[in-house]
């Protein structure tokens, strides 16, 4: 299985980071994208990446849109070029809920961010969380900018996909984005998402734990890990009635399409 996002580099692995990996490994996780979420951060998950054999993603999460660098290309220029490891652009995207940045803020460092990652022909890792209306017309503002360019098209994840059946469809049929898949698929209160998988299907799913958060049940309320990870594919399993073994090899398959640099990396 690969775990495509997590938060390996965070502080809650400093005290047992190397036994977190193994655990990952005994429980066959083979590759994982350890994501950044302001520009330092992302420094620290390529380093981490390069270091652990990983693959990364650098971005400045909406939370951090405010202390965003002046020239964001530059410095991610200067990342990119460090290393192969880097997979994706993300994660970036719109959070209302919180207002951690101001929203116009949010929304202009989104649009940069996309613009780098067109030109690099990257795939985005996006996070949204009540910003839908303001976060579908970007990504369509991105669109037509690519067309009119005759750039790749837009290629990605929604992360920690909860949300309806409606923006599931929306998600996967007008932009072809894939649903990030992760433990809060096993939470009780989770009968919408679980509504949603079971429409979409397995093709448009990817997994990952967004460690250390969101542990799922059996786990839930200790920190997450990458370890976790076939709990939620058990769970995925049992809401599409299939075998975890065509999870597992599915989303696999989902996820080395969608980051094909991951292809160029040995497993863990």
């Amino acid at each position: 299985m690969i775990d495509s996002h997590c938060h390996l580099h965070d502080p809650a692995f400093e005290e047992d980071r190397a036994e977190t990996l193994a655990r990952a490994k005994e429980r066959g996780i083979e590759r994982m994208i350890i994501v950044g979420t302001d520009l330092a951060d992302s420094a620290r998950a390529v380093t981490l990446a390069d270091s652990v054999g990983a693959a990364a993603a650098i971005g400045i999460h909406p939370h951090e849109a405010a202390s965003a660098p002046a020239d964001l290309s530059a410095a991610f220029e200067e990342l990119l070029a460090r290393t192969r490891r880097i997979v994706a652009i993300g994660e970036i995207g719109l959070d209302y809920h919180y207002d951690h940045s101001p929203r116009e803020t949010q929304r202009r460092i989104l649009r940069a961010q996309l613009a780098i990652a067109a030109e690099h022909d990257l795939p985005v890792i996006f996070h949204e969380r009540e910003a839908l209306d303001d976060f579908l017309a970007i990504l369509r503002e991105d669109v037509g900018q690519r067309a009119a360019a005759a750039r790749p098209r837009l290629r990605g994840v929604v992360h920690c996909f909860t949300r309806d059946l409606a923006a599931a469809r929306t998600y996967t049929e007008e932009f072809d984005l894939l649903l990030g898949i992760g433990g809060v698929l096993t939470f009780k209160t989770a009968e919408p998402l679980r509504d949603a998988v079971r429409a979409i299907g397995l093709d448009a799913i990817i997994l990952e734990t967004d460690c250390p958060y969101l542990a799922p049940i059996p786990m839930r309320g200790q920190r997450n890990e990458p370890a976790f990870l076939p709990y939620t594919a058990s769970k995925l399993a049992e809401v599409l009635a299939c075998d975890i073994d065509q999870v597992a090899a599915k989303t696999r398959e989902n996820t080395l399409k969608l980051f094909p640099r991951l292809r160029e990396l040995d497993p863990l």
